[in-house]
């Protein structure tokens, strides 16, 4: 009897169908034919229309809002557990609901935790995701993650600008981590953004820590929502004299007035990855694409090699 490695395959959600043909193209194999049934009060309901029994079995889907696109996940993994499938990771690109890491207020949800307990009992086995907002989210998971880091991606092309007096940028305090690791890599130097809110997506008063004076600045985030902070950080440092500003965001939400706001922005360039599918096309917006790393990745998890050269963060 022979005792050959299980075979792995790669399916899609609906929403993440062209990173996942592009994963799967960089993998080396075809993606994996999966259907959706609708019903007309919009339940639906996910179908392997292949045999996955043994394998394992990659589900890539990022659950940025609605919940739709988690609770297609959710029943890709309770479908394919319940077809024998030997192991099954979520392939999360962008991780949703990761803002409610913690209790910032009385009487709020950790929905991160809740999250993560709804993957696990769905029968996830292995979870596979790229710059989640707070680190330590990964503590709330039983099963192995896998958190990438989107820089291994960005520093080329950062290298590729062959910008001179760089500066690397957090939009906040919270970011400051991220900013740093990256200056460490570039040699550059670090300012800080200090902002208040007044709401969620509103802030009240903005103000920069360093000198970004005849600089050429990159601000760095994990993602961007309304664009509102990332507009007025641009503004702000080109009013205090820096030559550039662009901008990396590993996750592109764009929701709201937020390609309005970049377009009317100071920015020079937004850089993103497709984590999340863009609604429209924009001059300022380069999209850096992650299939590649994640395809890497998922073949060396495949084959039990290691993965920690893939990580420079």
């Amino acid at each position: 009897m022979s005792h050959l490695e299980p075979e792995a395959k790669i399916f899609a959600c609906s929403q993440s169908v062209h990173l996942a043909e592009q994963i799967a193209k960089e993998y080396g194999i075809p993606l994996g034919k999966a259907t959706m049934s609708r019903y007309s009060d919009g339940e639906y309901q996910p179908s392997y229309e292949e045999s996955i029994r043994g394998l394992r079995v990659f589900i890539v889907c990022s659950t940025f809002p609605n919940a739709d696109n988690l609770m297609e996940l959710l029943l890709m993994i309770d479908a394919a557990k319940r077809a024998s499938a030997r192991h099954i990771t979520a392939v999360m690109p962008y991780f949703g609901w990761a803002r409610q890491d913690r209790k910032d207020k009385p009487r709020v949800p950790i929905g991160a935790k809740l999250v993560a307990k709804l993957l696990e009992t769905a029968g996830a086995t292995r979870i596979m995701t790229m710059d989640l907002h707070a680190d330590q989210i990964q503590g709330f998971f039983e099963k192995p993650v896998d958190h990438l880091f989107a820089s291994t991606i960005f520093l080329p092309y950062v290298n590729s600008l062959g910008l001179e007096n760089l500066t690397i940028a957090s939009p906040d305090m919270g970011g400051s981590k991220r900013a740093y690791a990256y200056s460490k890599f570039l040699e550059s130097e670090v300012v800080i953004c200090y902002k208040q809110r007044k709401a969620a997506n509103i802030i009240d008063t903005m103000e920069l820590i360093g000198e970004v004076k005849g600089k050429n600045v990159i601000l760095v985030d994990d993602m961007i929502d309304t664009g509102g902070t990332l507009a007025k950080a641009a503004d702000l440092m080109i009013d205090k004299g820096a030559l550039s500003v662009r901008a990396i965001c590993t996750h592109a939400i764009l929701s709201g007035s937020a390609y309005e706001k970049i377009e009317n922005s100071k920015l020079v360039e937004l850089i993103v990855t497709d984590s999340i599918p863009l609604k429209k096309e924009s001059k300022k917006i380069r999209v850096v694409s992650c299939a590649p790393l994640f395809a890497e990745v998922m073949y060396m998890v495949h084959h039990n090699n290691s993965i920690s050269g893939k990580f420079l963060m």
